[in-house]
């Protein structure tokens, strides 16, 4: 009698880390699947930029610095995404990612800021047609972003719980990073209304 309750109780406890190990596998796919929703916005993003690039060459003669400074934190940031994909969860490729991604926004800011000064180029319909077409993108990557770290919150949490945080130690489920907004504090403080 006393085995068959021993028996009993290590196939509850097997049972046991059998489900939290499923449910940790589970979590994990969550967040990966959420970031790979983030990577076709991000793909889509970056595929734009050459043809924005290209439209605003012809207007900015002179503002070469600027249309390379955008190639650059474009390529940086695919880099910077194809190294995030491998792992979504890597604390060290979200931070690049985060940096990437805070350097191409910039640059596309000062490049938007400048065409300001082009009439000609802010009335051009490519140009409104691809600035409407990244901001939407931009849109689709916060709402990515979200989702993202929704999912990784929720595999953190469960990985920390316990008795997971045990199985997750056993297993090396190890602590997804979140993906940040890229805005600065400067952007992220709301504007002055005085009327």
């Amino acid at each position: 009698m006393t085995a068959i309750i021993i028996l009993g109780i290590i196939i509850a406890i097997v049972l046991a880390v059998i489900a939290i190990y499923n449910g940790l596998v589970t979590q994990r796919n969550r967040y990966k699947n959420a970031f790979s929703q983030i990577d076709v916005q991000l793909k889509r993003r970056y595929d734009l930029i050459p043809n924005l690039v290209e439209v605003v060459k012809g207007y900015m003669k002179h503002e070469r610095e600027t249309l390379e400074a955008v190639i650059q934190a474009r390529n940086s940031a695919v880099n910077a995404s194809r190294q995030a994909s491998g792992n979504p969860g890597d604390p060290g490729a979200m931070k690049n990612l985060n940096a990437a991604e805070g350097m191409l926004s910039g640059a596309l800011g000062r490049l938007f800021a400048l065409s300001e000064s082009y009439p000609d180029l802010k009335a051009n319909q490519n140009m409104m047609q691809l600035q409407e077409e990244l901001s939407s993108t931009e849109n689709r990557i916060s709402f990515a972003r979200q989702a993202f770290n929704d999912a990784v919150m929720a595999y953190n949490i469960s990985r920390e719980k316990f008795p997971n945080t045990i199985i997750a130690g056993m297993f090396n489920f190890t602590e997804a990073q979140l993906l940040e907004s890229t805005e600065t504090p400067e952007e992220r403080k709301a504007p002055k209304v005085s009327f």
